[in-house]
């Protein structure tokens, strides 16, 4: 019972934390539609909905951040610890116990993001929008394939991603 707790919490706290940015960068990328739009600018918006949609949505998440995860959920349910359960949602996303290289990737990664955040928040609109909007593409998309793949890891009968533990 503990373990499906565990499992719970650690996927609510990342659904929460994407919840919560999909929801705060959707509002500067709706404040976009006030603004008057050129061709560029439309060029721009449609390719950072396609770039994002792929880069983000599609590889960073559907491909390798959602399968992992939802594996790493799997596997909490079933191997819950004091610090695992207290950290769920940091122990599903791989920010300890788990394969070193894996732990430095995934620190880099979220520095990274980091930097790119507080340097989207230097453009002005239309252009903090354009990206922002991307990037609400792929963290709804990224959203969407966690709990989806998190489903199956439960409820298949096959689910054959590795929680790439240590």
């Amino acid at each position: 019972m503990i373990g499906y707790v565990a499992a719970l919490w650690g996927l609510t706290g990342i659904a929460v934390l994407l919840g919560s940015a999909i929801y705060r960068l959707g509002l500067a990328a709706l404040d976009l539609m006030a603004q008057p739009l050129s061709g560029l600018h439309w060029a721009a918006l449609l390719f950072s909905l396609v770039f994002m949609g792929f880069a983000e949505g599609y590889r960073g998440f559907q491909q390798a951040f959602s399968p992992r995860v939802a594996a790493r959920i799997r596997y909490l349910s079933e191997n819950v610890t004091p610090l695992r359960l207290a950290l769920a949602p940091m122990f599903c996303m791989g920010y300890f116990h788990i394969k070193r290289r894996r732990q430095i990737v995934t620190i880099c990664l979220t520095l990274g993001i980091v930097v790119l955040v507080q340097l989207v928040h230097l453009l002005e609109q239309p252009w903090r929008g354009i990206v922002d909007a991307g990037v609400v593409l792929g963290l709804v998309w990224g959203l969407t394939s966690l709990l989806l793949f998190t489903a199956k890891a439960f409820f298949s009968q096959s689910f054959n991603h590795s929680p790439e533990m240590p």
